[in-house]
């Protein structure tokens, strides 16, 4: 999943930069609510990361402007208050969670995957195509009883095929789903990763269709 974090805190915003893209997620950093406001339009982002105590345009009124402005994305907010009210007002906006400073890694974790599973329309753990099972509570794969080692990119590109699985998907989408804009990203990159990820789903797995020119489709049946 593509991943906005506004947070003006910048120790902070690394460690949860590094954490999630560990987890392997695709991870974008601003440290301000206008700098969010101007690029959240520009990129595919599944899930932003708030902080409500910014500089300037506070976390509540950037919030409020991507809901008036039609934005779906799923918000999870931070904050270091513990007012009723404010978790409240940050919910009534639009947020579809909360988190209070400070808080175990372990949980952001799990918080964001089940707004993850949430926004693939399953809030189940496992996504399930054909032979393939992929546990997103985990971060485990298997063909069958047989797992899969995957690498970070591998799961995120084979994850954004399974969940809309039958489904052509833009080679352009991929890549802005698989790699923040900081990453460095080269011409064959999600390329060379369909073809790894092909390698360990044959020949029991689901099969990645390329559509030329369009993009590609994992087998759902």
């Amino acid at each position: 999943m593509r991943i906005l974090i506004v947070e003006d805190d910048a120790a902070l915003a690394r460690s949860i930069v590094a954490l999630l893209r560990g987890a392997g997620h695709a991870v974008d950093h601003v440290a301000t609510g206008e700098d969010a406001l101007m690029v959240v339009p520009d990129e595919p982002y599944g899930l932003i990361v708030l902080d409500v105590g910014l500089p300037g345009i506070d976390g509540f009124e950037v919030l409020s402007t991507l809901r008036r402005r039609g934005e779906k994305v799923a918000v999870l907010m931070l904050t270091a208050r513990d007012a009723l009210d404010d978790r409240v007002r940050g919910l009534d906006l639009g947020a579809d969670d909360y988190l209070r400073k400070p808080f175990a890694p372990e949980e952001l974790e799990a918080r964001i995957r089940a707004l993850g599973r949430r926004r693939g329309g399953d809030p189940t753990p496992e996504l399930t195509v054909g032979a393939l099972v992929l546990n997103r509570s985990t971060g485990e794969a298997r063909v069958g009883e047989r797992p899969l080692e995957l690498r970070r990119r591998e799961w995120a590109v084979l994850d954004a095929l399974a969940t809309r699985a039958g489904q052509i998907v833009s080679r352009e989408t991929l890549q802005a789903e698989v790699f923040g804009y900081d990453e460095p990203v080269g011409p064959n990159a999600i390329e060379v990763n369909i073809t790894r990820v092909r390698g360990k789903l044959a020949p029991d797995g689901p099969a990645i269709r390329t559509v030329r020119g369009v993009g590609y489709l994992l087998d759902g049946r």
